[in-house]
């Protein structure tokens, strides 16, 4: 073990030995083992003018620019420490104790010091894995007619899950009008959008043993009128102008939104009713996307005409 530890101060004591003759010769390389012919004879030089020593050219291949089981003799090894500017090789060993890589025992209490944090920690992210896997559970959230208390099924059902100090999270129901999330808090806070219901937000304390949650959804009969005008083959035209009127206010502003990159279009309120009321129109299976109100009456409306089935 001494002599692990006394082969690192030789290497120590080689790189303090190119830092002084970099002084005196600011080119020569940093790398010992790089020195050929010219950089070996200055080193010899520099020993005899500064030491009176003197060591072979031979000598310096097998010690300097290689790494020999053997140290070299007690004698060269203080010649070599006072050119480094020591009193002999004990004088720079002890001056250069912590700086060494030290004896294979205190770095394997290096490695111990390391390797115990390291494990700590994969041992507690697993743990976390694990907990967070066992308390992950998927719930279906279901919704029906509040009226009809029948499952709202084909519609475009939009809901947005909100998180406490993070950003939401947006979904779309499948067909069926359901949706499945995962998750490991004790409660979910919901909101459901969708065109014919109107807006609501719900909250669930969830509960582990019961995987399905059925929410009813308040119909938007505007909404739904306005629908099933456009599809029905009504005679009594004044009556549902009527109608109409009564629910859309004068100032509404009413879109037919069109495909991507097509725009949309804004009609007033008399020229949405003629076009819905007329029995010339081409208006027919409309739908809604959006409405709002300021009492009982629609102030805004976004629509878009589905495509005719063959």
């Amino acid at each position: 073990m001494e002599h692990a530890s006394e082969r690192d101060h030789f290497r120590l004591l080689k790189k303090q030995i190119v830092s002084v003759m970099q002084v005196a010769f600011p080119a020569i390389s940093s790398d010992i083992t790089e020195w050929r012919g010219q950089e070996i004879t200055h080193f010899q030089e520099e020993l005899a003018l500064r030491v009176n020593g003197h060591i072979c050219e031979k000598w310096f291949y097998t010690h300097m620019k290689s790494e020999s089981r053997a140290l070299p003799r007690i004698d060269v090894l203080n010649l070599l420490s006072r050119y480094a500017g020591y009193q002999g090789w004990d004088d720079f060993k002890f001056r250069n104790r912590s700086a060494s890589k030290g004896s294979p025992s205190l770095r394997k209490t290096n490695r111990v010091f390391i390797l115990i944090p390291l494990l700590t920690v994969a041992i507690l992210a697993l743990l976390f894995i694990v907990f967070d896997i066992y308390n992950t559970h998927s719930y279906r959230f279901c919704f029906y007619d509040a009226d009809t208390r029948e499952p709202i099924a084909g519609n475009i059902i939009e809901v947005t899950w909100l998180h406490p100090d993070e950003s939401p999270v947006n979904f779309l129901c499948g067909p069926d009008g359901c949706l499945e999330l995962k998750t490991r808090n004790v409660s979910v806070q919901l909101v459901i959008k969708t065109p014919y219901y109107y807006t609501d937000t719900v909250v669930r304390i969830l509960d582990r043993y019961k995987k399905e949650e059925m929410v009813r959804l308040r119909p938007n009969n505007y909404a739904l009128m306005i629908h099933y005008f456009s599809r029905m083959n009504v005679k009594d035209w004044q009556r549902r102008r009527n109608q109409l009127d009564n629910m859309i206010s004068d100032s509404a502003l009413i879109y037919q939104v069109y495909k991507t990159g097509e725009g949309m279009e804004l009609y007033t309120k008399w020229e949405f009713i003629n076009k819905l009321t007329m029995p010339a129109t081409s208006l027919k299976q409309l739908e809604i996307l959006d409405t709002k109100y300021i009492g009982d009456r629609i102030i805004l409306l976004r629509f878009r005409q589905k495509e005719e089935n063959p």
